[in-house]
């Protein structure tokens, strides 16, 4: 275990550098991670645009392209990533998702290729945490998480939903591309598992517009590619994407910097952003499967990794099942590096986080 001192407050790392600071370009905080990521860039050519999509704030940066370039890129990534946050959202009427609650028990629904690809991927990380994530628990429809009218359900209402949560009774057929929930009132949420496919498509989209430089940022979860083109950190020769980690028990405050370059994802999960507090006890979006209520074992998880499916979900999965069950896992997910908060707000780290992981340097930084 490590217990280290968090970097100085952001706002006084910002306001530190004076007209420096105006020469770059700073993401705005998204919602959905108790650990932020603030990824950091600056160049003569580099262009940015946000919207909100999946409920949460996403920006694109891209560098070293002209601005035509830049502007094409970025509307193809936004159309690609909007009509698949259509088709894979819970609150849309008509869409897949919509489709497959309606038929819950009845019969199996098509669904399109990238959304068979999604279910494909959850049920893969259901199997590989025992169930710690499950993309049915949907069906703990009562919860809401809005902090202008929070909602904790009765343990009635909790106990009706609770046995209509088991992925084991979400059935994929590859083959006929269809899915079946296999009982009336089962559902499925894909928040914790379509996001980052939903922005590896949008990363997709720039490259074939001829962007090598790039980063995607969306609540909690960063993508990036290339390297930005200006600025180089000392003793570089090329500058890194530097994405700061912010700490979920003092969110004003940075635990350190990573820095990263190429095909690099950094996903964070968290009890931080999408919670409330009522009667002095605090809950968060992550529920356990097995009871149906937020589980307060960790406040934060990140990973890192090259690839978007080797930590898809695992993220959520560790919040639930706690430090040491991550721990295991990790020794099955080769090339992933891991840094976990427990609830005491003490760290753990794996090797290669450690080093990747540097102290704030007083550079400017973004936070997702």
């Amino acid at each position: 275990m490590e217990q280290a001192n968090a970097c100085h407050a952001v706002e006084a790392q910002m306001s530190a550098h004076g007209a420096a600071r105006r020469r770059w370009v700073q993401a705005v905080p998204l919602l959905a991670a108790a650990l932020w990521l603030r990824p950091v860039l600056a160049s003569a050519g580099t262009a940015q645009s946000s919207r909100t999509l999946m409920g949460t704030r996403v920006d694109i940066t891209v560098d070293g392209v002209a601005q035509p370039i830049a502007e094409a890129a970025m509307q193809a990534a936004w159309t690609e990533m909007t009509r698949l946050a259509d088709m894979m959202s819970r609150y849309r009427l008509g869409n897949p998702v919509h489709a497959l609650q309606l038929s819950a028990g009845l019969q199996p629904v098509p669904v399109p290729p990238e959304m068979m690809r999604v279910l494909t991927m959850g049920q893969a990380v259901s199997a590989r945490s025992h169930g710690a994530f499950d993309m049915t628990v949907g069906a703990l429809a009562s919860w809401r998480f809005d902090r202008a009218e929070p909602v904790v359900p009765a343990a009635e209402e909790i106990a009706r939903e609770l046995p209509l949560v088991d992925y084991r009774d979400l059935r994929l057929d590859p083959q006929q591309q269809t899915a079946y929930l296999r009982r009336r009132g089962m559902r499925v949420d894909l928040g914790g598992i379509a996001k980052l496919p939903i922005l590896q498509a949008g990363m997709a989209a720039l490259k074939a517009h001829g962007v090598a430089a790039a980063m995607i940022n969306g609540g909690g979860d960063v993508l990036v590619s290339g390297h930005p083109q200006g600025h180089s950190g000392a003793g570089s020769r090329e500058p890194d994407w530097r994405i700061g980690v912010r700490d979920p028990m003092a969110p004003d405050r940075l635990i350190g910097v990573l820095r990263v370059r190429g095909d690099v994802v950094v996903a964070a999960s968290g009890d931080y952003e999408r919670g409330f507090t009522v009667a002095g006890k605090r809950y968060h979006h992550i529920l356990d499967p097995d009871t149906g209520m937020p589980e307060q074992r960790m406040r934060g998880v990140v990973l890192v990794a090259r690839q978007v499916d080797a930590i898809n979900g695992m993220g959520p999965a560790m919040m639930v099942a706690g430090q040491a069950a991550g721990r295991r896992w990790l020794g099955a997910m080769p090339g992933v590096d891991a840094l976990m908060v427990d609830a005491a707000g003490l760290r753990w780290m794996s090797a290669g986080m450690r080093e990747r992981l540097g102290p704030c340097s007083g550079e400017p930084v973004y936070t997702t």
